[in-house]
């Protein structure tokens, strides 16, 4: 590292003899040498990390965010079971609380742009799903679709979501906890939104590469690991991911990519495990075995270039669920949260007021 002592001494040493009025220009030659080195230092750190390290920047940069939005990370811990979660805001009269479940492989930060947008007096939870990031990770009765729902439930119990009705949002996995969730316990909520959520019977690029490995499966005997799209262990398969769950094609550096790579490896283990739950017979195709219990006011959200869940399972919902909003979006694939951030949490809101407006205007009809 350049040596900024040296620097000064050398500077004094030439200087040495000379005015006041020089002696003054030492001074501020040094204050400039002083300011240089304290600003020169954080970023050859910051290049550093970036090229070696690259996944501490991944972290860093999403500890920035939740510190920026005000979101605070706890845990919740419930019968032996640690949930882990980020929250900001306080319930208030007029504006449920908001529940928010991310996609496989994800963790609570997938929220964070569509937080950003959210109203800050908005109290919003984001949490880890079970397994993932800080919730405890256990056995394979939790990575069902129905034993994720049975963990929501308790976390709901274990912070008191359930003195008054909350809205969920759920989107790809989450979308079908959420969904069969809705089902299951309808008096927890007030309304529910469904990003993209998987749980239904649809054709897309991404299913027809499931059948591909099933095929596979068959002659081998086993499925190859490498082969799941949504589990990259490279920065290639990585970058490959991102294709499949964008429409917008994001010029990423390969530093960055690698980052995203050694954030998920450690965790790769896991996700193969949920992965082979959530696609076998039990989980599967759970929200289209439960959308015709839904009784809460529903909106679904999803991309118009979806190819990981084809957008055909919106009309499935809007058939199936009574009263059921759709909101489909151009020029957007699977990962709605975060190539529309801005939209996801304007449509969210919109859809919570009018419901908020609507239950309003019939009690006063009512009384």
């Amino acid at each position: 590292m350049f040596n900024w002592l040296m620097v000064q001494v050398l500077i004094t040493v030439l200087f040495a003899g000379n005015c006041s009025a020089t002696a003054m220009d030492v001074d501020v030659v040094n204050m400039f040498v002083l300011a240089g080195g304290t600003l020169v230092i954080p970023i050859l750190a910051f290049f550093a990390s970036f090229y070696m390290w690259p996944a501490a920047i991944i972290h860093v940069y999403n500890w920035y965010w939740r510190r920026r939005l005000g979101l605070q990370v706890v845990y919740s811990e419930n019968r032996g079971y640690r949930f882990c979660y980020s929250h900001r805001g306080k319930p208030g009269p007029g504006r449920p609380t908001i529940l928010m479940l991310h996609g496989f492989s994800a963790n609570k930060d997938m929220w964070l742009p569509v937080a950003k947008f959210l109203p800050k007096h908005q109290h919003l939870l984001c949490i880890d799903m079970p397994g993932h990031e800080g919730t405890s990770r256990t056995d394979a009765r939790d990575y069902s679709i129905e034993g994720q729902v049975k963990r929501i439930r308790q976390f709901v119990e274990s912070v008191r979501l359930t003195k008054r009705p909350f809205h969920l949002v759920g989107t790809s996995m989450g979308g079908n906890v959420a969904g069969v969730y809705a089902a299951r316990y309808p008096n927890d909520l007030c309304s529910v939104t469904l990003i993209c959520p998987a749980g239904l019977p649809t054709e897309s690029p991404f299913v027809e590469r499931l059948r591909e490995l099933e095929k596979d499966q068959e002659l081998s005997g086993s499925l190859d690991p490498q082969g799941i799209p949504l589990i990259p262990s490279t920065p290639e398969e990585m970058d490959d991911m991102l294709k499949l769950c964008s429409f917008v094609r994001f010029k990423i550096p390969q530093q960055i990519l690698q980052g995203l790579v050694d954030v998920r490896v450690p965790n790769n283990d896991f996700y193969r495990e949920l992965f082979m739950e959530i696609v076998g017979e039990k989980s599967r195709h759970s929200l289209h075995e439960n959308m015709h219990l839904i009784t809460v006011p529903t909106q679904v959200i999803w991309g118009k270039h979806d190819q990981v869940v084809d957008v055909s399972g919106s009309s499935m919902l809007k058939e199936a669920v009574s009263g059921c909003q759709v909101d489909l979006l151009d020029n957007c694939g699977h990962s709605v949260v975060m190539e529309r951030p801005r939209k996801t949490a304007q449509l969210i809101m919109d859809f919570i007021n009018n419901q908020h407006n609507t239950g309003s205007n019939n009690s006063k009809k009512l009384s």
